[in-house]
């Protein structure tokens, strides 16, 4: 269980940052853990902004939406870079479906975090093949917390920390719900990729 940050006063919290990564597989309650922490941190009137691929528009055109329907108003945005203009003056910056973003989003955490910003960013650690995905890696090596959430295999009920592809395509980047992904642990995961071979 994650344990949050004791960050003293105001003032203190504003002079130190750190990343925080929230990972897993799909319908494992990334976003939903994602939005906690930072609902949190405005309940404490911290200044919070919010981030998600402007790609991401499954549920909603700008907001962040948890498979169980928690929403959070966030900014959708093309590439990592445009984090830097729009998140000064805050003191929590979140980030969702960091796999969707460029390389340069583990550099602008680190930016951020080095100005005393608490960075907490959520995403997928592995891809429908079971690879590790896009970013994440770097972001997980530079972080000083990580959490990895898992969901429930819905083949067999085990713990889940994979995205299995149900749909026809082998295109890296899918957005989709339950029609495409479905949570599976690792023995059913590799039995459904023996019948895709």
């Amino acid at each position: 269980m994650f344990i949050e940050p004791r960050v003293g006063n105001r003032h203190q919290a504003q002079k130190r940052g750190w990343i925080e990564v929230i990972c897993g597989s799909m319908f494992s309650g990334k976003t939903e853990e994602l939005i906690r922490r930072l609902n949190r941190a405005k309940i404490a009137r911290q200044r919070v902004e919010i981030f998600k691929p402007a790609v991401d528009t499954r549920y909603h055109e700008e907001d962040v939406v948890s498979h169980n329907a928690t929403a959070i108003r966030s900014t959708p945005i093309q590439f990592a870079n445009d984090m830097l203009l729009l998140a000064s003056g805050c003191d929590v910056v979140g980030v969702d479906e960091a796999q969707f973003f460029d390389e340069a989003i583990t550099e602008v955490c680190v930016h951020l975090a080095n100005n005393g910003i608490r960075v907490i960013v959520a995403g997928l650690d592995m891809d429908y093949l079971g690879k590790p995905f896009g970013p994440m890696p770097a972001l997980m090596g530079v972080a000083e917390y990580v959490t990895k959430v898992h969901a429930v295999c819905v083949q067999c009920g085990d713990i889940a920390s994979y995205s299995f592809r149900n749909a026809v395509s082998q295109e890296k980047v899918l957005l989709g719900e339950t029609d495409s992904y479905e949570a599976r642990c690792r023995h059913c995961f590799m039995e459904g990729m023996k019948g895709k071979l």
